[in-house]
């Protein structure tokens, strides 16, 4: 037989074991992702109306959010914030697992190059001779694995949701961001309105503390009407003081959430100046696909499933072509003698005992695959309780608010009255001190349940996935020209 008739045998024989191996290679271990069922309520708790297919959630957050001085505050921080950088780096590293489980179903192709040389002394009667050696030789080698079971197949699939998820976090990540920016700067609103009713009451105790002061001096009044309204004067400068820290370290934590040194913020609209948009609330299984965090948790079911996958895979044996093609060469002195080779196989590798290793592997696969769908299922039940609690709290804040302004008109009131008996002797000092300490404190609630407001939309427009419909590049861009 001719070296080439023996060629062309053995590469008849090698397709004829091989062609079938890939006609079986379509089998894919595992079971086929199908999320797990969940239970929906028709409506969300305290939802106002019947469902209803529009939600807050459709709106752009430039939409919602109309002071131009936020605006501004958060596309800064979507350029520039710290954790949304960590995010896309995540995204990055995802994608390039996504091309390395790929690359595991390619043919592999490497090489091996080298180079030796030796000198010997051989010994003779009269003198010793040297013999040179040399030894030059290179080979390609190239490995394909086929993927028989799946397992490559099942591997990308899990990256592929890796991949996915991390998208879908970064889109939470967003949604956060923008969600504690408003929410810190309708606090820091809140602030400066709380700082402005420290500095009335210095003012009003003040005022107070000259007329008791002059009174006593005039021999009118006892030195305790001085006594008592010092200490309440005292005191409106300690809450000034206090604010003023305050509103410092809120101005802080904004500046590092928009990854800025800490410095002063801008103010746009004051805090009774703010307005919200309607805040619909959608059909309740449409947050399934809104809240990122509940698409993240999907995903990392599908990573989980795929494992299973990989798992039963390894079970099988690894069935995949070899092959290397190269040469050698020797020299002895002046002569050289090369010669080549090339070799072509059909192997298998799979286990026969790994003391339960595989089956541990797999049983903990699946046992994760099971932890994924109860945070899956507790994901949703977060938010729904997270629109929940924004829905009630818009409904009772605005009965809060509506009784906290009469309150303070019937205050003011009391406090004119107060003051006007007093001049005319017809009431003690102690009418006047509790007009004035019950007004403010009322004015301090006031302004913190207008903040509250504001929070509830932010809470809401975040509970439903605010911005879901959004690109992930039109999230950076300003919209508020």
């Amino acid at each position: 037989m001719t070296p080439n008739t023996y060629h062309n045998s053995a590469w008849r024989r090698l397709l004829l074991v091989t062609v079938p191996v890939l006609l079986i290679a379509g089998c894919t271990m595992g079971p086929k992702y199908k999320p797990p069922p969940v239970s929906v309520p028709e409506t969300f708790r305290d939802q106002i109306g019947p469902a209803d297919a529009a939600s807050v959630a459709d709106l752009p957050w430039w939409g919602v959010f109309n002071d131009q001085s936020l605006q501004a505050l958060i596309a800064e921080g979507l350029h520039n914030n710290y954790d949304l950088q960590v995010a896309v780096s995540r995204i990055e590293q995802a994608r390039d697992i996504v091309a390395q489980a790929k690359s595991e179903g390619a043919p592999q192709i490497g090489y091996n190059l080298g180079a030796a040389g030796q000198e010997n002394i051989v010994p003779g009667t009269d003198s010793a001779t040297s013999a040179t050696y040399g030894t030059f030789g290179g080979v390609i080698n190239a490995a394909w694995e086929f993927d028989i079971w799946g397992r490559i197949r099942r591997s990308t699939e899990a990256a592929q949701a890796n991949l996915l998820g991390q998208e879908d976090v970064r889109r939470g990540v967003m949604l956060t961001l923008v969600s504690d920016l408003a929410a810190g700067y309708f606090r820091l609103l809140e602030l400066d309105r709380e700082l402005a009713i420290a500095q009335e009451s210095v003012a009003t105790y003040g005022r107070t503390l000259d007329l008791f002061n002059d009174r006593y001096k005039a021999g009118k009044d006892s030195e305790l009407p001085v006594q008592r309204s010092q200490a309440l004067y005292q005191n409106a400068q300690a809450n000034i003081s206090t604010f003023k820290r305050l509103i410092t370290q809120q101005e802080n934590a904004l500046c590092v959430l928009m990854g800025r040194a800490p410095g002063p913020i801008v103010r746009g609209r004051l805090l009774t100046e703010q307005t919200m948009p309607a805040t619909p609330v959608g059909e309740t299984t449409a947050l399934l696909k809104r809240r990122p965090d509940i698409l993240a948790a999907e995903q990392t079911m599908v990573n989980a499933n795929a494992e299973v996958g990989v798992a039963l895979a390894d079970f099988y044996p690894k069935i995949g072509l070899e092959a290397l093609v190269g040469g050698n060469a020797v020299t002895f002195g002046s002569g050289v003698q090369g010669f080549g080779l090339w070799g072509l196989a059909l192997s298998a590798a799979g286990p026969i005992f790994t003391g339960g290793r595989l089956q541990a592997i797999y049983h903990q696969r699946q046992a994760f695959w099971d932890e994924t769908v109860a945070e899956y299922r507790k994901t949703i039940l977060t938010a729904f309780q997270e629109t929940s609690d924004a829905l009630i709290a818009q409904q009772t804040l605005v009965k809060q608010r509506e009784s906290l302004e009469g309150q303070i008109t019937a205050l003011r009131q009391s406090q004119s009255t107060a003051k006007l008996r007093y001049d005319n002797g017809r009431a003690s000092y102690f009418e006047v001190l509790e007009a004035e300490q019950e007004l403010y404190p009322a004015e301090y609630q006031l302004a913190q349940t207008q903040r509250d407001q504001l929070l509830a939309v932010v809470s809401l427009y975040k509970a439903l996935g605010g911005g879901w419909n959004l690109e992930t590049d039109a999230w950076t861009k300003s919209q508020s020209g």
